[in-house]
Parts: structure tokens; sequence; C-alpha cells
């Protein structure tokens, strides 16, 4: 079988999303590091991989895979990951908790999107003060909409979903710049189990810095 390999940047959300995904999977892959900090993801070689110029890319199974979710999707349904319900309202429900993550929080705080107001502004402060604005209220949120299942001890009841996947790396990025989650006593449960499991445990920045 032929190896496979991850494009990726340590501090990435959705390099991390794949990390874990991959190890739940079992997967052995390679780990090619895209340092977003010298703008590596721009290079010739890099937008030959994904003309977005973004992290992370996966090969395996002889495809070349860009877009986070998308790649999630794919891994779920080839591996049995289990990441969505079978029932397909209770699949909305989940999958409506991942994305109020990948989808809403996420974009807005992307490194390239908070470095331009950074820009406008000509204040380095503005990056710390932008992050805190979207992930406190984004992370708020998304403890209301995790109120509709009885936790134990994950997002959505004991096995991992999508949306634990997409929690973790978010809660990683509260952490990074300062963003105040302490009322959201559901998530900071969740983070307590997930900081436990091998999987997640394996993804983590600091382990997987270059």
């Amino acid at each position: 079988m032929t190896e496979a390999v991850l494009y990726d940047y340590y501090r990435s959300s959705a390099s991390y999303r794949l990390r874990i995904a991959l190890n739940l999977a079992g997967i052995d892959y390679r780990q090619v590091p895209v340092d977003l900090t010298r703008q590596e993801q721009r290079s010739p070689d890099h937008l030959a991989r994904n003309p977005q110029g973004l992290v992370p890319v996966l090969e395996i199974d002889g495809h070349r895979f860009t877009q986070s979710l998308a790649i999630l999707a794919y891994l779920d349904r080839t591996r049995g990951l289990g990441l969505l319900p079978g029932d397909p309202a209770e699949r909305c429900f989940v999958e409506a908790a991942a994305q109020a993550i990948a989808v809403d929080i996420h974009p807005v705080c992307n490194l390239s999107v908070a470095a331009y107001a950074t820009e406008l502004t000509g204040d380095p402060a503005t990056r710390q003060g932008w992050m805190q604005r979207f992930i406190g209220p984004g992370l708020a949120a998304v403890e209301k909409l995790l109120a509709r299942w009885h936790q134990a001890p994950y997002c959505t009841g004991r096995s991992v979903t999508l949306a634990d996947v997409c929690l973790m790396p978010q809660v990683y990025n509260a952490e990074r710049w300062g963003a105040d989650y302490t009322d959201c006593p559901r998530i900071r449960t969740v983070k307590a189990a997930l900081e436990a499991h091998p999987a997640f445990i394996a993804a983590h920045p600091d382990r997987n810095a270059p």
C-alpha cells in the first residue's frame, strides 16, 4: 500500500483535525511540514498540490485530497470511524455542532485573516483581540448546541464524533490566544476527556512541532 502523506502545519486547526482522524483510523502517515509563518503554503510546490495555498493536503489511496471536512468525511466512510450517526436527524445535529466550529469560528480566525486585520490597524495587539472577539462567543454558542446531548463523556455521548474532532483544535486556539471559555462547563468536561484519548494526545500541536 502506498504511504499516506500529510502536508500540514502543526498549529493549523484543519491539520490538527486530520491528525486526530488519521490516529483514530490507525493509519500510519508521513508528515511534511508546510510552515505558514514562512509563507511556504504559497510556494510553487505547494500550490501544485493545492491551488488554494492551504493546509492540510492528504495523499492517500492513490488520491490527493484538500479541505479538512471533506477529507474527514472520506476517512469516515472508508475507514468506518463512526464520526457521524446513521440516523439522518441526529447526523444533522452532530454536523451542525461541528460546522459551528469549523465553518463559523475557524475561518474568521484563520492566520491569514487575523494577519490582515493586524495589517489594517498597524497594531500587533489587534491579532489577540481579534481571536478573542470571535473564539469566546463562538464557543459559548457551541456550548448551547451541546446541551441537547447527555454528555458521557464526549460532545454527543460515549463515542468520539465529528464534533469532538473539530472542537479540540478550537479549544487549543482559545487557550493559545487567551479567549475566555470559563462559562462553558460542557466544553471543559469534553476537553478533559479528550486530553486522555490516545488519538488526540498524539495529534496535539506540541507533539507535532517540526
